[in-house]
């Protein structure tokens, strides 16, 4: 634990709170709405200029704000169930039904994702007069420099900031893992976790597009802009008793560096350095099937014409170039069933990912067997709180990581 030390002499002492908490995105503000509405005095501290900017850019302007379908299986954590208790007492539910009170029209794009209809800005808006309204004082342009211990009762804390020291009787981060680090995403989060000794499951870009090898790029790049619904999984699994096989059936986008789209981003949280992953590139279809039925039909065009009804003219053109070399062994029946297991089974070596610039979020963080999976406090020193993006659980693309926001943020607020 990092014990109280002396600080410069014109450092200055501003107030003492019940609660600090650090970071005003999505969890840091639902966490201020909970402790404020408890009748603790709260400081809500952000280093930006303004509070939720992650959220304005989230959804493409419009906030993912939940997802109608989480359970735990959709987070992934070095204990896939810690996330069961916290999302399972702050459901989606919950949150909509804020929305509502607030008049926010959304809609479900689709697999159960919930946008706003207007912009992302509102959500925003919505947490901000929960806050005025719980009496949660908001600082910004305030950067926390580290916290520490101190046994001056009631304030077991200081946090030391920039514009001085502020006493708190129990501390909440929610400073946010690594991702968009244009967006202000720092590492003080972890520095401040490691300093109380916390153990720190090795951050990781998540959610983010993959590089090809340069072999591959070769192959398919020029091919950018290109998609097509797919099954993506990865290669080699390590798979949890009664848990579900990982695969992802969404969009593949092509690159100029790689795959990125829905189903790339999905199983890039799952990939991990020198592994493969599995892309299934005509889901459920037998796409060649006609040819073995059809013996004066078997040719590289007969074969184009059938898998132009799964891909893209250009990539199924590609794809036909370099799995058929229209020799006459690539029709008969072994060569076609050959032919067709290829393209359920298109195996990816990523050279590596597009890093934390292009991450949507941060895989690993503090590590959960240090925390109570109820309140989200540790369990080293009482008072500490670590929710959100900062905390090893990461959640599918979707709405899935708001909403363990929302939910570890409403277990902390209701206890600190």
């Amino acid at each position: 634990m990092q014990k109280e030390t002396s600080r410069e002499p014109n450092r200055k002492m501003n107030q003492h709170y019940d609660v600090v908490i650090l970071g005003a995105g999505a969890a840091g503000m639902m966490a201020a709405i909970e402790s404020g509405k408890r009748g603790r005095r709260t400081l809500l501290l952000e280093h930006g200029e303004r509070v939720g900017r992650k959220i304005l850019i989230s959804g493409g302007g419009r906030c993912n704000f939940t997802n109608t379908n989480v359970t735990a299986d959709n987070y992934l954590s070095e204990n896939p169930h810690f996330s069961r208790s916290a999302l399972a007492r702050y459901t989606p539910r919950d949150f909509i039904a804020l929305v509502q009170k607030h008049n926010i029209a959304f809609h479900e794009k689709t697999l159960g994702q919930l946008f706003c209809d207007g912009s992302a800005q509102q959500i925003v808006v919505m947490l901000e007069a929960e806050c005025i309204a719980a009496n949660v004082e908001t600082r910004t342009s305030t950067a926390v420099e580290s916290v520490s211990a101190t046994n001056a009762e009631p304030h077991r804390f200081l946090v030391h900031t920039s514009s001085g020291d502020i006493a708190a009787n129990s501390v909440i981060v929610a400073t946010g893992g690594l991702s968009i680090p244009k967006m202000g995403a720092t590492g003080i989060g972890y520095d401040i976790a490691r300093a109380f000794q916390h153990r720190i499951v090795e951050p990781r870009p998540a959610l983010v597009p993959l590089i090809f090898s340069a072999n591959d790029k070769s192959l398919w790049c020029d091919l950018s802009g290109l998609s097509a619904e797919v099954i993506a999984t990865p290669a080699a699994t390590t798979k949890r008793r009664n848990a579900k096989p990982i695969a992802f059936r969404e969009k593949l986008l092509i690159t100029h560096r790689g795959i990125s789209g829905p189903a790339a981003l999905q199983i890039s949280s799952y990939w991990k350095p020198g592994a493969s992953l599995h892309v299934d590139l005509a889901p459920k279809v037998e796409v060649f099937t006609s040819l073995l039925n059809a013996s004066s039909g078997r040719h590289w065009n007969a074969a184009y014409a059938a898998l132009r009804i799964a891909l893209p003219a250009r990539l199924a053109e590609r794809w036909i170039e370099l799995h058929a070399q229209q020799g006459p062994g690539d029709w008969t029946n072994n060569g076609i069933a050959a032919l067709e297991a290829d393209l359920h089974t298109w195996t990816i070596a990523p050279a590596g990912t597009e890093g934390f610039e292009k991450a949507e979020v941060t895989a690993g963080g503090v590590a959960t067997d240090e925390l109570d999976a109820r309140t989200l406090e540790s369990k080293l020193t009482p008072g500490l709180f670590f929710i959100g993006e900062i905390v090893d659980v990461t959640g599918w693309l979707g709405g899935y990581n708001f909403q363990w926001a929302w939910a570890s943020a409403v277990a902390a607020g209701t206890t600190a």
